[in-house]
């Protein structure tokens, strides 16, 4: 049977539809919105998975090229690996969602949203993140608590609830709110420049607009859901934990009072290696027991810290940020370099200038076609002191990536201010909390060095949070470090300029924020971003006005767009040809906007004169330098631009009487010729004989001068 539940969000119909598609999936449904639709598969496995200390939860989102009426690029004809908006969606619906699970649940669960047709004004990754909700709402697996999702726009001082395609083009602020009933659970945003009140404004319209689609999602699972299995959660022996907690207390707080951090994890090494010892043989298959215990006493130890001491493990004050270098121009052959360094956090970003041909092109879903800006994120086990392969860039280090892109976009020049393809990449050196926020900084301080004119600099910092188990307690910490990530409760990241905010990324492991929780967290990011953009203007105050010298140099032109494909030729010939002679990379625009780069300004010179040529018309009373191309009885045939000529008639040669053409001219010479005339059919007459006369009587001028 096929269940329909349907509600309207912003004056358009949400439906949900169940018991028709996917028969062996716990949970099947399409879910809808216009004529975005995705489907929804929700699975579980039977029993835990052994030996995991983790919740093994995996989220897809799917793409299919079909959805929007396209057949994938490329030569084999099909979807391949996930695109970075795939894999930045997927990790979206993950972190709300987990932290929603019971504590202990330990079995295989893989949520599947599967986009199957887009209308370009409902996004479908909005569509997903509330489908995976109710996904699991109505399946057996033990989800319970519905959170929703709603986009926000900004529009004239207005917010505007999920908008479509021209309100998004229109919109300053691009927000993404997913909410419980109490709750925000996490906030992903992108602005130009956001001030912080109307940014938590903006938080609490969508956290309201979120109710209606949970109440939604509770009235599906009422008349529809399935009755939730009693899961098996993981708990460690009570005899085992009580032992290993009164051996190992005092030690654990004493290492965890440790400020310096080499000092404190040099310490816990010996620590952990004497427990694992005095356990061993009376637990000796319970090592990742005895883990786990460390784990929660040393949590528990420094959230007493903080709580109550109001101590951070390296001495900081709640607001504090660590020590600050900024330095530039570190390499002698990139364009631009910045080092970034943050107490023990470290950042190399080093900026490269492209044509604009160097664009990155997109095959996906969306209506963006092409990126003049990209920021790439790598993040090697040595940042971290460790041994491991080197891979491709992982999910997280693609979410890095795309969060210090998203932070800096508002502030990139546009392609008429700065005829660039523009591509950071951050080179995380030592990571200690918050490497994404220190590439915003380190990028700053790139794009600067290398004379990109950026509307401002920007910069960006991550907050923490630290509470009790019944959440009655809430300690915000600026400049977050490892272990207060690891041990705490949020990771609130924060990008802007010192006119607003440009990024937020929240997430979170409790079940939500409170209002106090974000309003502190962007008011004291504010503060500590202040600090770190007047260190960033110590070290480089503005743009350099002189790009490097190993950079390109780029000219721009503007011809008719009719005369594009006389530059181009038949089958790119004559702009082959162009290249091929003066070394340069050419790209043409439609409007006929052309972009001449080249690291030789001689090359550069020389193609603007060749494409001027092609693309000048002849005027009557120029004169020109042409070359003789034919010979007839009555006249000589001269080139006087490319592919453009006329004819110079045998009583136009010289300024005396001509007999024979072949005694003034021959083929390949070149003589200077007048237009005298341009008839009605476009034929051009020419005057050897006017042009030598000009000639003489501007040098006499001259002469007399």
């Amino acid at each position: 049977m096929n269940h329909i539940l349907e509600t309207t969000v912003a004056g358009r119909t949400l439906k949900v539809e169940f018991g028709k598609i996917g028969m062996l999936s716990n949970c099947a449904m399409l879910i809808s919105y216009g004529d975005t639709v995705v489907m929804v598969n929700a699975n579980a496995s039977e029993n835990p998975r052994d030996g995991i200390d983790f919740f093994p939860l995996s989220i897809e989102y799917e793409e299919r090229f079909y959805s929007v009426g396209k057949i994938p690029g490329g030569f084999i004809k099909r979807e391949g690996r996930p695109s970075e908006k795939s894999i930045l969606n997927a990790r979206a619906i993950d972190r709300p969602i987990r932290p929603l699970f019971p504590k202990g649940y330990r079995n295989d669960v893989q949520v599947v949203c599967t986009v199957l047709s887009v209308e370009q004004d409902n996004l479908p990754n909005i569509l997903a993140m509330n489908g995976a909700s109710l996904g699991l709402l109505l399946s057996s697996i033990p989800f319970v608590d519905p959170v929703a999702t709603v986009s926000v726009g900004l529009i004239d001082g207005n917010f505007v609830l999920n908008p479509t395609v021209e309100e998004r083009k229109l919109s300053t602020m691009d927000l993404t709110i997913c909410a419980t009933r109490e709750r925000v659970m996490m906030i992903e945003a992108s602005g130009d420049e956001i001030p912080e009140e109307v940014m938590i404004s903006a938080i609490n319209y969508g956290f309201e607009q979120c109710q209606p689609i949970i109440k939604f999602q509770e009235e599906a699972r009422s008349k529809f859901g399935k009755e939730k299995v009693t899961p098996t959660l993981y708990h460690v022996d009570e005899t085992l934990e009580k032992e290993v907690t009164e051996y190992s207390f005092e030690m654990l707080k004493e290492a965890m009072y440790i400020t310096d951090k080499d000092q404190r994890n040099e310490r816990l090494k010996v620590i952990k290696e004497d427990i694992n010892s005095a356990f061993a043989e009376k637990y000796p298959d319970a090592k990742g027991d005895i883990g786990e215990v460390i784990y929660n006493t040393q949590k528990e130890i420094v959230r007493d810290m903080m709580l109550n001491k109001k101590r951070r493990p390296d001495g900081r004050a709640f607001d504090e940020v660590r020590n600050i270098g900024c330095e530039v121009d570190l390499l002698p052959r990139t364009h631009g370099t910045g080092l970034f360094t943050r107490g023990l956090t470290q950042v190399l970003t080093v900026a490269t200038l492209g044509a604009i041909g160097d664009v990155q092109i997109i095959d996906g879903l969306g209506e963006e076609e092409s990126k003049r800006y990209m920021h790439h994120y790598n993040f090697p086990a040595y940042s971290v002191g460790e041994v491991k392969p080197l891979r491709g860039p992982g999910r997280r280090e693609i979410g890095h990536g795309a969060l210090a892109e998203k932070a800096l976009v508002p502030l990139i020049p546009s392609e008429e201010e700065f005829p660039y393809t523009i591509r950071l990449v951050s080179e995380v050196l030592s990571s200690n909390g918050s490497t994404s926020q220190a590439s915003v900084c380190g990028s700053t301080l790139a794009l600067l060095d290398a004379g990109v004119p950026i509307k401002r600099p920007a910069a960006g910092i991550a907050m923490g949070l630290i509470t009790n188990e019944d959440l009655t307690q809430e300690g915000v910490l600026t400049d977050i470090q490892g272990i207060e990530d690891f041990f705490g409760d949020m990771d609130f990241k924060v990008a802007g300029t010192t006119k607003g905010i440009t990024a937020i990324q929240v997430d979170t492991k409790i079940k939500g924020l409170s209002d106090y929780v974000i309003r502190t967290a962007i008011e004291d990011a504010r503060k500590a971003r202040l600090h770190i953009l007047e260190k960033i203007d110590e070290c480089i105050e503005k743009p350099r006005e002189e790009l490097s010298q190993y950079a390109p140099r780029i000219i721009t032109m503007s011809i008719d767009p009719e005369k594009i494909r006389d530059v181009i030729g038949a089958g790119g010939k004559v702009i082959n040809k162009i290249i091929a002679e003066t070394g340069v990379k050419i790209d043409i625009k439609e409007d006929g906007k052309i972009f001449i780069m080249s690291a030789d300004s001689v090359g550069a010179n020389k193609a603007v004169k060749m494409i001027d040529d092609l693309t000048r018309e002849i005027k009557v009373g120029e004169i020109y330098l042409g070359k003789v191309t034919k010979i007839t009885t009555f006249g000589a045939f001269v080139e006087v631009l490319p592919n453009k000529e006329g004819l110079v008639h045998i009583s136009k040669l010289d300024v005396t009487r001509v007999n024979k053409v072949e005694d003034i001219v021959s083929v390949g010479d070149e003589i200077l010729v007048k237009v005298t005339e341009i008839d009605n059919q476009g034929r051009v007459n020419l005057s050897r004989k006017d042009a030598l006369a000009d000639t003489e009587e501007k040098n006499k001028e001259d002469d007399e001068k």
